[in-house]
């Protein structure tokens, strides 16, 4: 208000001033429009990928956070010794590690050599704390992926400043490259407030990668990577990657518009057809490294007999719960028919043959466990048998599976409940007590077999000093007449091949577990890009994204 009372009186005071001179006025000057210029930025390179849903946690680490967002998010953002091959064998990563390798074979010793220009993208140093603090959590944490090998490391040190880590076993582990993948940034979480379960559960601190996180948007269901001016090799040649959650038919439309240039999606017969539809488009599978399983829990009061869980096998109908899980989408062709290695994995042998529905054999099973049909239910000292059946909240096609179990129980006179807690509640609390007696959750390929075998199947170790004590599978199970042969594949001592030929049939006979399918995503891509592929085994498709190009643009 003052600057515009003085204007007027300024105004005023002029005309006055005109007004009492013989002075001519200005002369008229005439009237004139600046020139519109017009300017534009430099055109910006990207490729948008659609997907299913983009909701975090982002932790590759734990089981409750396992999804294609978090995979590719990872494989992007965050750094790792080796890396799959085509082949998917283990690489040494080059633009990060000098070298990594076994220097020691009394104790077992492997030191790893990081590149001294390879950092995180706040400048902190990838280093030895890293390597310490995924050791550390690894060896501690319920709910993680296959945690053994890292339960066989005894002491993670550095020297030259952090760049070089000795990694030091209690027993030989030909495995080892599997280890460290996808490490996190220890200076910043280490002494962060909360617990495991806020690792990366909804973002990223830090990234050291090609890519690095320009929003994240979880309610708009919308992940921007930019390609990083902080990462140390060559640049990326795109821009940026757009990662879009949309429904399927949506998904479609942004094909047909050239909106969208790849979509992955989890698809069922109806979903092949509608992309079939969209002109130049080519379609692939991509297996996921998850394989969908049924845990028959003996951490379970109900289900610790043997007999007992033998019998609940033989209510469920097997292939109804694949054709159900797949609904002849590309999953379909994925049948996992062995306990441990995944229908895409090289070692991929069948041992599963045969439904295991049997109406007589259950009822006989049940019969000799001391339980009683009394009407349509069985009963054991008055008590109805009731299971209590969980799969994690809204996590597809898990909570469907462990639905139609409920009713494949309900014909054989088993009655049982379907629960959904949260996955992070699921997997770090619930399977590690005994309240639930079937699991229908994932089974996730980290990359090595012997420590999968171990992880799934193997008897419980030392726990570490400040650790919670819990099972070391999430089925709480242990089988002394197994568990040497498992510590024989995970020591190198036997072939994992021959290991898995004698404990296999010895797996399947405890009924501890029932494999269905892998979850296997559907990729469509159109012709304007290159690059744009399945990826290597266990990298996903985003993997390759630091060579994806635009050819309309």
């Amino acid at each position: 208000m003052r600057r515009l009372g003085g204007v007027l009186a300024a105004a005023v005071l002029c005309g006055t001033a005109a007004a009492c001179t013989n002075a001519p006025p200005p002369p008229l000057v005439p009237k004139s429009e600046a020139p519109v210029i017009t300017t534009t930025g430099p055109k910006v390179t990207e490729i948008v990928v659609g997907v299913d849903d983009v909701a975090g946690g982002y932790n590759p680490h734990a089981l409750a956070a396992q999804s294609p967002i978090t995979t590719a998010l990872s494989s992007l953002l965050l750094p790792s010794p080796f890396r799959p091959g085509n082949d998917g064998a283990p690489q040494l990563d080059r633009n990060l590690m000098v070298s990594a390798k076994v220097t020691k074979a009394e104790p077992f010793t492997v030191t790893y050599t990081i590149r001294k220009d390879a950092s995180w993208s706040d400048s902190a140093p990838i280093a030895a704390e890293d390597f310490y603090y995924l050791w550390q959590r690894m060896r501690a944490e319920p709910g993680v992926v296959d945690p053994a090998g890292y339960r066989l490391v005894n002491n993670v040190s550095s020297r030259e400043g952090g760049k070089v880590v000795e990694v030091v076993f209690g027993k030989p582990f030909p495995g080892w490259r599997s280890l460290f993948s996808n490490l996190l940034p220890a200076h910043l979480l280490k002494d962060a407030p909360g617990t495991w379960s806020n690792v990366l559960a909804t973002g990223f601190p830090a990234t050291a990668g090609p890519f690095q996180v320009r929003s994240l948007d979880e309610p708009r269901g919308e992940v921007v990577l930019e390609r990083s001016d902080r990462y140390w090799e060559t640049p990326t040649t795109l821009d940026r990657v757009v990662i879009r959650r949309a429904t399927h038919s949506a998904m479609a439309e942004s094909l047909s518009k050239g909106d969208n240039q790849a979509a992955l999606l989890r698809a069922d017969a109806a979903d092949v057809n509608l992309l079939k539809g969209i002109e130049k488009l080519t379609t692939k599978p991509v297996p996921r490294n998850e394989v969908v399983q049924v845990l028959l829990r003996p951490a379970s009061e109900r289900l610790a007999d043997v007999k007992t869980r033998k019998a609940v096998v033989a209510a469920l109908d097997r292939e109804a719960l694949i054709a159900s899980g797949t609904q002849s989408g590309p999953s379909a062709s994925f049948r996992a028919d062995s306990y441990v290695v995944p229908p895409s994995r090289a070692g991929y042998v069948r041992t599963i043959n045969g439904n295991t529905l049997d109406a007589a054999a259950s009822e006989q099973l049940l019969t000799e466990a001391g339980y009683s049909k009394a009407g349509t239910e069985w009963q054991k000292a008055g008590k109805a048998l009731k299971l209590r059946i969980a799969a994690p909240e809204k996590s597809e096609p898990y909570v469907s599976i462990a639905n139609r179990i409920k009713v494949q129980l309900k014909e054989r006179g088993i009655d049982s409940e379907v629960v959904t807690p949260s996955a992070e509640d699921l997997f770090s609390t619930q399977l590690t007590e005994k309240d639930v007696d079937i699991a229908v959750v994932p089974r996730v390929d980290a990359g090595d077999t012997a420590a999968a075998l171990a992880s799934e199947f193997g008897c419980a170790g030392n726990v570490p000093d400040g650790a919670t004590p819990s099972p070391q599978n999430a089925a709480g199970f242990c089988d002394p007449a197994i568990q040497a042969d498992v510590e024989a594949a995970l020591n190198g001592k036997v072939l994992v091949s021959d290991v898995l030929a004698r404990v296999e049939p010895l797996i399947a006979a405890q009924a501890v577990s029932v494999p269905l399918f892998q979850v296997v995503d559907l990729l469509g891509v159109l012709p304007t890009v290159s690059g744009v592929d399945t990826g290597a085994p266990l990298a996903g498709v985003l993997s390759g994204a630091p060579e994806w190009r635009r050819l309309d643009k």
